[in-house]
């Protein structure tokens, strides 16, 4: 009667004893997660740090450091601090960095379709019916077979609307298509097809390395994005006359980028974080470019000394003309090209209907309460 008992307390002590461990290993295991840290990334811009556009790629890693709870914390460099903007692709695909925030079109040299998510007139549409798209119209997995067609190993989220860019900066007003001969011009994407096309002699530089080319003669003209990162990168230091409104950059948003081993390897509940942080991103960046993009148009004109020209009309309907024989070429040279472009032209089709049925036009309500020369009306 006595062994069976033995066996029953012993046969208790071992289970404790396993029950003991087992609670210690689970304590523990938490502790070893902390030990490790959080996932660090190494990211870069392709813009300069004092540009409104590095900023809103430290927007983005800010977002997403604190929607993770720091358990996913990147770091945001500027251009050239690791490798040169145009360089980011491959950088990115390589692995050299973890992620990047540019735009599509500065790859146009690896796949010249690269340059429709942005480089254009959008078929009537704007940047956010392009983003509309990219995420609802089939541009996403278009996007996603054009990467692979080039063996870039990158997750790309395209992401801010940009609003139209102007025709860029100049020694005097532009009144005619032929004011375009010869002009040594910046400008990337299509846009170097077109204006070539327009007779202008086109360098394609990064936003960072303009201002200093226009100062030593090496560009006579350049175009770039929009007032506050004009007047930040220093524009108006070099010239005093900007062009407004164009068709060469209709429709452009901002891109970010991962390299794909290493976003395929996060836990399933970060790359939902980074998804739906793109999106949070890129509400805020419009947000914030209203506001900053109009103060600083004012203060180029009240204290730069910057008058303003809107692009003529005649000007603008060469580039749609040009435009279509750039990309029909392109279509005819590559598949391609020619999938997305008719992908974009029967989207645009239907949304921009919609869009010219619906939106009211804003002139009238403006002219309304600031009237032709801008004075306020009292209500």
């Amino acid at each position: 009667m006595t062994a069976p008992t033995r066996d029953k307390t012993s046969t208790r002590r071992r289970f404790l004893k396993a029950a003991a461990a087992g609670a210690a290993a689970a304590v523990a295991a938490p502790a070893i997660a902390q030990t490790q840290g959080p996932i660090s990334m190494r990211w870069q811009s392709t813009w300069p740090s004092k540009d409104i556009f590095h900023e809103y790629a430290l927007d983005y890693a800010k977002k997403v450091n604190d929607m993770t709870g720091g358990d996913l914390k990147i770091d945001v460099l500027p251009a050239g601090a690791v490798v040169p903007a145009f360089g980011l692709l491959d950088a990115v695909s390589k692995g050299v960095l973890d992620g990047g925030h540019g735009v599509l079109v500065y790859h146009y040299g690896k796949q010249t379709a690269l340059a429709l998510w942005g480089s254009g007139p959008g078929f009537g549409m704007d940047a956010n019916m392009l983003l509309s798209w990219h995420k609802y119209g089939g541009g996403k997995e278009l996007l996603a077979k054009l990467y692979a067609s080039i063996g870039a190993n990158v997750v790309s989220f395209p992401y801010g609307p940009m609003p139209t860019q102007p025709l860029g900066w100049f020694k005097k007003p532009m009144a005619k298509v032929e004011d375009f001969q010869g002009l040594k011009y910046r400008t990337v994407g299509i846009s170097i097809d077109v204006f070539t096309a327009m007779g202008a002699a086109v360098n394609a530089l990064p936003g960072g390395e303009i201002v200093s080319a226009m100062d030593r003669g090496l560009l006579e003209a350049a175009e770039f994005n929009n007032a506050s990162s004009d007047r930040a990168l220093g524009f108006a230091d070099v010239s005093k006359i900007c062009m407004l409104q164009s068709y060469h950059q209709n429709a452009e948003q901002f891109e970010i980028t991962f390299n794909k081993t290493k976003f395929d390897g996060l836990p399933e509940k970060m790359r939902a974080i980074i998804a739906n942080a793109v999106e949070a991103a890129s509400a805020d960046m419009s947000m914030k470019a209203i506001d900053r993009y109009s103060q600083d148009y004012a203060d180029l004109q009240t204290k730069d000394n910057v008058k303003f020209y809107k692009t003529p009309d005649a000007i603008l309907k060469k580039q749609l003309e040009i435009y279509d024989e750039v990309v029909r070429k392109k279509a005819a040279e590559n598949p391609l090209f020619k999938e997305i472009l008719q992908s974009q032209l029967a989207f645009a089709k239907r949304t921009t209907q919609w869009e010219q049925d619906t939106v009211v036009n804003r002139r009238m309500a403006y002219d309304h309460y600031w009237g032709a020369n801008g004075a306020a009306k009292k209500i």
